[in-house]
């Protein structure tokens, strides 16, 4: 008989196998290249097992992203005409060396330095509108709640000064926290001092009862650089909200999270600013340093490694550390580690950098220096991430099986075949 052919279903519910599974990925202006790389091997080790059409959004069942990592979440979240991811993760590399030297374009020789920081002091130092026809042109009138996978999405609220996390979890409760994903990642990405910040409007469904819902967004590495924290958050939100998809785990059970972190990047080897330098800077010295903005560098490393401390204390407490994996790369250096210089050459270097990090040791932070350290014996970053498409691999086999869907569909297909 003929198998029946049947069209690519989302994720099962976590409540279907035995696994909560997080991706997240930090900000970091054009390192979202390096990302991009590890992204790219990860979902090629799933397609060799699980064939080429195998997608990360079919096998997290959060994906969570800041800045420009709120960007690479929603490429990899949003469906197409056909219900699949618009983008691969190979597709993504490709996609910031086109696009990022459009949207920090940049002005050569003295004279450009100097008009580039005039700019800076009276406004952003880009203006934004290629990055935002871009991002309005790729994902058109897709909702937040329409995305393929969960989705959280730090931002904060310049007028309220608040955070303001948007999450399909509560877009799906809530109308007023579903806005179109472009305005979303328009928002995440608005870094201080390098792009504007962005307001927009949701208009209230029952049309005119109430006001419409306003937002006034900055850069969520304001709020959180790095999001794995918030991702977690927002699952173990819904286990109290009593979701369905999570009636069998339990708020504790952190032996049950499977969770990849991705970094930008940082040049914390090249020790730059020392307190006897910081200690004589004005406003001026730091928003302006050479070709970096020592006060953004600050608030979002500190952030980010906040987090990564965070999560190893509570993974290694629960014996559940090789349940965590943190890939960051702390040697970045010169024009690498910036956010903006988009020249070619600096583009080719981060592409390099990322697949140098693939081949680095695994590293896990430690707890009493709070620095990060080869962990013995554990093999490459490659070899870490085979291990983990492995347990993605078997994880998603066990939710189709158990599903009263997809398991009821895979034994007609077996009997049709």
């Amino acid at each position: 008989m003929v198998k029946m052919e049947r069209k690519p279903s989302h994720i099962q519910a976590p409540t279907y196998g035995k696994l909560v599974t997080v991706l997240s990925i930090d900000g970091g202006g054009i390192r979202g290249i390096i990302p991009a790389i590890i992204l790219d091997y990860l979902e090629s080790q799933l397609q060799e097992l699980d064939g080429e059409d195998a997608r990360l959004a079919d096998y997290f069942d959060v994906i969570s992203g800041t800045s420009t990592g709120g960007l690479v979440t929603a490429m990899l979240t949003a469906p197409d005409e056909k219900g699949r991811p618009l983008y691969a993760a190979k597709d993504i590399k490709p996609f910031y060396l086109d696009n990022c030297p459009k949207i920090f374009p940049q002005k050569g020789g003295w004279f450009g330095k100097i008009w580039k920081l005039i700019v800076s002091v009276f406004g952003p130092k880009y203006n934004g509108k290629y990055l935002h026809s871009l991002v309005k042109d790729e994902l058109k009138q897709i909702r937040l709640k329409d995305t393929l996978t969960n989705v959280v999405i730090p931002t904060f609220d310049i007028k309220n000064l608040q955070p303001v996390i948007f999450s399909t979890f509560e877009a799906k409760r809530c109308p007023k926290m579903d806005p179109y994903l472009s305005d979303i990642c328009i928002g995440t990405s608005a870094a201080p001092t390098y792009l504007p910040a962005h307001n927009f409007q949701i208009e209230d469904p029952k049309q005119g009862t109430e006001p419409p819902t306003e937002y006034n967004l900055i850069d969520g590495g304001v709020a959180a650089n790095n999001p794995t924290l918030v991702a977690i958050t927002q699952v173990t939100k819904q286990i109290f909200d009593h979701n369905p998809d999570f009636s069998l785990i339990k708020p504790t059970d952190f032996q049950r999270f499977l969770v990849i972190s991705i970094g930008t990047g940082a040049a914390k080897n090249e020790k730059k600013y020392d307190s006897i330098q910081a200690a004589k800077w004005g406003i001026f010295r730091w928003l302006f340093n050479k070709s970096s903005t020592p006060l953004i560098e600050v608030f979002s490393q500190s952030s980010a490694d906040m987090v990564d401390l965070h999560n190893s204390v509570v993974f290694q407490a629960l014996h559940s550390e090789d349940s965590y994996l943190r890939i960051q790369d702390d040697s970045l250096a010169g024009t690498v580690s910036s956010v903006d210089i988009a020249t070619k050459e600096n583009l080719e270097n981060l592409v390099k950098t990322g697949e140098n990090l693939l081949e680095k040791q695994v590293s896990r932070v430690n707890l009493g220096t709070g620095v990060s350290e080869p962990v013995a014996n554990s093999g490459s970053n490659k070899d870490a991430l085979k291990r983990f498409a492995k347990l993605l691999s078997d994880e998603k086999k066990l939710r189709d099986l158990k599903s009263p869907v997809t398991g009821h569909q895979q034994k007609l297909d077996q009997s049709n075949a």
